[in-house]
């Protein structure tokens, strides 16, 4: 796979495995935004033409202002995403994982100048070919980078009846009161993140993946009195 994963250790010592994207789904999100300019474009010039000779200045206008107002407007208003990147579940998001913020939205589009050279994205396509998460100078600059978001992939544990399960070692008043905690949010949560923190309690339950997390709602049940 082109497509590779960035590792972010957050303050709190999580580790954060971002899904970065690669130069081809992220061309092809381009295009699709190329596409939608440009035919907002030739609309916005049919209508123009009708005012003649000033609706040429007009229509100028309205073009610098959709090359550089339209990524800028949509990755900040809408978290990162422009409705090409909406098409390819793609994000930008800071190096660190968080939310991308309007400074660094209008660097990373301001350097596609750079990008740009010296024809075709040329000096965006060899950076994001070379670096290990396929950022172009401008993410690198602005401290961003592009990632996979597959919200309609995302597995889901069937939340089923479990039995009462005995913890396999004594459980502090703390881990009891996590453990119930995370038995009452996990319907909220994905699959892949129940398992994450799931395998945190995997000396409690004895077991890792979908059965830990099993066990650890047993575990709540056990706590709880359901037996």
């Amino acid at each position: 796979m082109l497509d590779t994963v960035r590792e972010v250790h957050t303050p709190e010592g999580v580790a954060l495995r971002l899904p970065t994207a690669g130069p081809v789904p992220r061309a092809i999100a381009w295009s699709l935004d190329l596409l939608i300019r440009g035919g907002i474009l030739m609309m916005a010039s049919t209508a123009f033409s009708l005012i003649g000779a000033a609706g040429w200045g007009l229509y100028a206008i309205a073009m610098f202002l959709l090359v550089w107002s339209y990524p800028i407007l949509c990755e900040g208003l809408f978290n990162g995403q422009t409705p090409g990147k909406r098409v390819m579940e793609l994000r930008v998001v800071a190096a660190d994982g968080a939310p991308v913020g309007w400074v660094a939205v209008v660097v990373r589009n301001l350097m596609r100048t750079v990008d740009m050279l010296p024809f075709g994205y040329a000096t965006g396509l060899l950076c994001g070919l070379f670096d290990p998460h396929g950022r172009r100078l401008g993410d690198m600059v602005a401290h961003t980078v592009v990632v996979h978001e597959a919200r309609d992939r995302q597995r889901h544990v069937t939340m089923v009846e479990v039995d009462a399960h005995t913890p396999a070692v004594p459980l502090r008043p703390a881990e009891q009161a996590a453990i119930i905690a995370f038995s009452d949010r996990s319907a909220t949560l994905t699959f892949e993140r129940q398992v994450e923190l799931a395998d945190l309690a995997q000396p409690a339950t004895g077991a890792g993946g979908e059965l830990g997390v099993l066990r650890l709602r047993g575990i709540a049940h056990w706590l709880l009195g359901r037996r």
